[in-house]
């Protein structure tokens, strides 16, 4: 991460994506800078595991606090809740994702949601990329070599991404 002198010298963005799940959370922080680069913070999972449905939504709403408050980002992509073969399933993510998006906004982050079409148009400009080819092309967007292990993280990582690309507002001017 740049020192703090060369982010006065330099106007960046910080930006969190945000892949909900109860037992396991994507996340990933991204920066932007002045000449349009993106460099990557943080790429990993909170995986959460034996406790019930009450205790993981806490787990959550703490991480995702801690995350903002230690990284200070602008904006936060969130993947929309766009289908489920089971509802039970469902509605424990749907909870999890308010948590997230309950979080953010009591921190005033602005937040945006993407489908997973979505996010595959913005990172790879394919509708029917599979998860591999977004995970490398967003891996080859931040410069990185070797990909997240956990295919959360590396959704979390494609949606900050179509968080940063898909918002005009975004672009940081010189």
């Amino acid at each position: 991460m740049p020192s703090t002198n060369s982010r006065m010298s330099a106007k960046y963005m910080i930006i969190l994506g945000i892949d909900p799940g109860t037992a396991r959370i994507g996340y990933a922080v991204i920066e932007k800078n002045n000449r349009g680069d993106l460099n990557l913070l943080t790429c990993d999972c909170l995986e959460i595991k034996n406790k019930n449905q009450a205790e993981r939504l806490v787990e959550i709403s703490g991480f995702v606090s801690d995350l903002i408050k230690k990284y200070r980002p602008e904006i936060m992509g969130i993947e929309k809740l766009f289908f489920a073969k089971n509802a039970k399933t469902a509605l424990a993510v749907a909870e999890a994702r308010g948590v997230v998006v309950n979080e953010a906004g009591s921190l005033n982050l602005k937040i945006r949601e993407f489908t997973p079409l979505e996010v595959k148009i913005a990172v790879t400009g394919y509708g029917r990329a599979d998860k591999n080819q977004v995970k490398n092309m967003a891996c080859r967007i931040v410069k990185i070599d070797t990909p997240p292990r956990l295919d959360d993280a590396g959704d979390a990582l494609a949606i900050a991404i179509a968080a940063c690309y898909t918002n005009p507002k975004l672009l940081v001017n010189s």
